[in-house]
């Protein structure tokens, strides 16, 4: 779906002006489709998580039906694991050890997901600063997966990641999703509990999967509906 500036200004919980500025500053991922300004769903959350700008997740998933039957960012990294001391030095290394410990159907060409991974980083990093990086296929789809899975990887060693922050990454969250839909839905839960101070803490300390998980349920919980 491709929102319009006022669409965006809501998600955002800014004003028209804002938004406009920051389009004209470049600083905000923007399309002109028939001279009017437009922003993509996706890119426009990924901007927001990447700006530590806070939105609520149910603002992205608010006018989608059957929301109730969407999974938990919870059950999507049960799915999905923890995984720690994960080797290489840099980012195409890292995200070749990631792709190699990824749980996922026989039929996925982890060679393909591989190169996807690769492009979206091309397009710009997916280091949302403190450390952390949100490495996922920009479309979803491409994979042929029947189930989301959230994987974090804790790595040996920090790495540049051209982050926001230019700060290293020693810690990822990789999303698997078998649709546009549920990346949005996980992405959004993602980027909100990645903004309480305890979450961030467990994470910069590596804590044991157990701590890490009703760590991350608890928080999840806050989300309202």
């Amino acid at each position: 779906m491709q929102l319009s500036v006022k669409d965006a200004a809501a998600l955002l919980n800014v004003s028209d002006e804002t938004v406009y500025k920051w389009v004209k500053q470049e600083e905000i991922p923007s399309h002109t489709i028939n001279e009017q300004i437009r922003f993509n769903r996706s890119e426009l959350l990924e901007w927001a998580t990447a700006h530590n700008i806070e939105v609520s997740p149910d603002l992205f998933t608010s006018d989608q039906p059957n929301r109730s039957s969407m999974p938990t960012l919870s059950e999507a990294l049960k799915a999905g694991g923890v995984v720690y001391g994960i080797g290489g030095a840099d980012q195409p290394s890292v995200l070749r050890a990631i792709v190699d410990v990824l749980k996922l159907p026989e039929e996925v060409d982890r060679e393909f997901l591989y190169q996807v991974l690769q492009a979206r980083e091309s397009l710009g990093s997916t280091g949302v600063g403190d450390g952390i990086a949100i490495p996922h296929v920009r479309n979803p789809v491409v994979l042929h997966v029947s189930k989301p899975t959230v994987t974090l990887c804790f790595l040996k060693n920090p790495i540049d990641f051209h982050a926001v922050d230019d700060k290293p990454v020693n810690t990822l969250f990789t999303l698997i999703s078998p649709t546009v839909r549920t990346h949005l839905h996980l992405l959004s839960r993602l980027s909100f509990v990645l903004r309480n101070p305890d979450i961030k803490a467990a994470l910069r300390r590596q804590a044991p999967h157990e701590e890490l998980m009703t760590a991350i349920t608890t928080a999840e919980l806050k989300i309202q509906g």
